[in-house]
């Protein structure tokens, strides 16, 4: 069926439907939005572009519309201000996912989360601890967006396409968030034989880059208020590969079960994502820094959980 329910019709969920819609995501695509007369004109606008890429069915839906859905995304969420962490978020959104969720679930619904509000790591762990649902339908957008922003800041650099270059950001979507340069490859080099080739491209090119990848959305929010189009594609793969049971593997948040020597935390990690949501966490064997990165990494998540209970 490939219903689609989307929560939060804001920048980025309006613009997530627009993906869906260009790219021929889903065939059925419920908005629920606070401002139903913003979303009944979105579906309009989105409706009248069928003609050049296929049928869809998009409606206003409400929450007893998750019942059949396979896919309830959240996007709804307090907007970031400038100079504002997304840990800054966390309280303030938690009651808004608490409310959203409680509403889906009472539906009947049994299909696979997607969260993409912020702090998106922290809401992705309270989602799961409020719904009871299995680690596997319960998902994070995580380091999609930051994974993406990194090849293309190096592809940038080198004039090279940044569909040939794999390096994965793990962690945080957040200020501690970090590149495993240790099992990055560009063209099929890996970073090091890279970096031995063309001494144009230094380590501390590299820095800079992990850098101006982890500063991208304080940048974007600061020229234009929010960032929205990146993660809305971001969104639109991960929902391609639920939909069409890809088997994909991506940066995305998911519940660890002892991966990295952690428990009890949702954190970004490579992950096999398909049909049933989340097949394998694939854990990465880091080196002794980025080892170091991941911890802090989990630590720092897990400070902002416990701030949820207080």
């Amino acid at each position: 069926m490939e219903k689609i329910i989307l929560i939060g019709n804001g920048d980025v969920g309006s613009s997530y439907s627009f993906a869906l819609v260009a790219q021929g995501i889903g065939n059925e695509i419920g908005i629920i939005d606070l401002d139903k007369a913003k979303a009944a004109g979105d579906i309009q606008d989105l409706n009248h572009g069928l003609a050049y890429v296929g049928p869809k069915t998009l409606y206003v839906a409400d929450y007893e519309d998750c019942r059949d859905a396979d896919l309830v995304v959240i996007t709804a969420g307090a907007a970031q201000l400038p100079h504002e962490t997304r840990l800054d978020l966390t309280k303030k959104n938690a009651q808004i996912m608490k409310k959203i969720v409680k509403s889906v679930i009472a539906s009947g619904f049994q299909g696979i989360f997607l969260i993409a509000s912020n702090p998106v790591d922290v809401l992705t762990h309270y989602v799961k601890k409020i719904t009871g649902f299995p680690s596997h339908k319960v998902i994070g957008s995580g380091t999609s967006l930051d994974s993406a922003r990194l090849r293309n800041a190096i592809g940038e650099q080198l004039t090279i396409d940044p569909r040939d270059i794999q390096i994965y950001v793990l962690g945080e979507h957040g200020d501690t968030q970090f590149p495993v340069w240790s099992h990055g490859n560009i063209g099929g080099l890996s970073v090091h034989e890279w970096l031995e080739k063309h001494p144009n491209f230094s380590e501390q090119d590299l820095g800079l880059i992990a850098e101006k990848v982890k500063n991208a959305a304080y940048d974007i929010i600061a020229a234009k208020g929010s960032t929205h189009y990146g993660i809305a594609i971001s969104l639109a793969r991960i929902t391609r590969s639920i939909l069409k049971d890809e088997h994909a593997v991506l940066p995305v948040s998911v519940h660890l079960e002892g991966q990295y020597q952690a428990t009890d935390v949702c954190i970004s990690s490579p992950a096999i994502v398909n049909s049933q949501g989340i097949r394998e966490i694939i854990e990465m064997p880091l080196n002794e820094s980025e080892q170091q990165q991941m911890y802090d990494s989990i630590q720092t998540l897990k400070t902002m959980q416990a701030q949820l209970q207080e």
